[in-house]
């Protein structure tokens, strides 16, 4: 097994961590993590990827190891941590790359993958959602509540999204066998929502989710002029962005591979062998 690096770089006065292994030479591929983890999600991944790819996996800020200013010291927008992640790839000299997009991944890789200033190889897609089709009721009733409306009366629905409990859900539902999900998982995820002044953190990016479907149509125009190659390979039992946001994709690229797993939100769990084994298969053929 190749060595993982754990590295930090210092991006516009914030300490930006992010996980590196593989060959310098070899193609790259970033991993954008979802809510409400980090990194750490790719920890298996990224060694099974780094026999043929150089694998950089971020945290976005307020996430993991990376800075976590207040909400009043930074503004927490998907434009911003999008920005900051085209700041780390300046800094690492990295202008062409494959991107792995995972939940809150997704608005940032899909930002990235519009930037000029960058050429996206490949797209795969692990429940990272760009169609209206993959927003699962009822998980997002509160969320879309609160965002267009904050206030006293939506706010606590919002703050249930990163409660405990909600944490070993996300991680939970879906998987046909829990004995696979190990419960460190949730146990270093709210840790990490717990500390003071997160809270905050995360539903200022819950008031900026809406930017997000808003870019949606500029998006899919991207998709259909593009023809980028893309791999959807999700969790089919997914309740948070369901199996229909996999199916979308073919609707702007009739090429894209689409693998529905037995598995749920956080499918690196317990399908891993099969997830590196989809990846391995596509990037092999598409960027060959």
């Amino acid at each position: 097994m190749l060595p993982t690096h754990h590295n930090t770089a210092t991006i516009d006065g914030q300490e930006v961590f992010y996980r590196e292994a593989g060959p310098n030479d070899a193609p790259v591929i970033l991993l954008l993590h979802g809510f409400p983890t980090s990194s750490h999600m790719f920890r298996h991944l990224i060694p099974a990827l780094a026999d043929r790819y150089h694998v950089i996996a971020t945290d976005h800020i307020g996430y993991g190891q990376s800075s976590m200013p207040r909400a009043d010291e930074f503004d927490y927008t998907f434009d911003n941590l999008a920005r900051i992640t085209a700041a780390l790839l300046d800094h690492l000299d990295i202008k062409r790359f494959a991107v792995y997009v995972h939940d809150y991944g997704a608005p940032i890789g899909w930002r990235l993958a519009l930037n000029p200033s960058y050429e996206v190889t490949a797209i795969v897609s692990q429940s990272g959602n760009a169609y209206m089709e993959g927003f699962a009721e009822p998980f997002w009733d509160d969320l879309f509540a609160y965002a267009s409306a904050p206030g006293p009366d939506t706010e606590p629905g919002a703050r249930a999204k990163f409660s405990a409990e909600t944490t070993r859900w996300q991680y939970q539902n879906g998987a046909t066998d829990r004995s696979l999900v190990s419960p460190d998982n949730w146990l270093h995820d709210q840790a990490l929502l717990d500390r003071p002044g997160n809270d905050e953190v995360q539903l200022a990016l819950f008031r900026n989710y809406p930017t997000n479907i808003d870019g949606y149509p500029q998006l899919q125009d991207y998709f259909r002029t593009s023809q980028v190659p893309t791999l959807a390979v999700w969790g089919g039992r997914d309740e948070i962005f369901g199996p229909d946001g996999a199916r979308a994709f073919a609707r702007d690229l009739p090429d894209a591979e689409v693998h529905l797993l037995p598995a749920g939100h956080f499918a690196l769990e317990t399908h891993l062998d099969a997830i590196s084994g989809y990846i391995h298969g596509f990037l092999g053929r598409v960027l060959a």
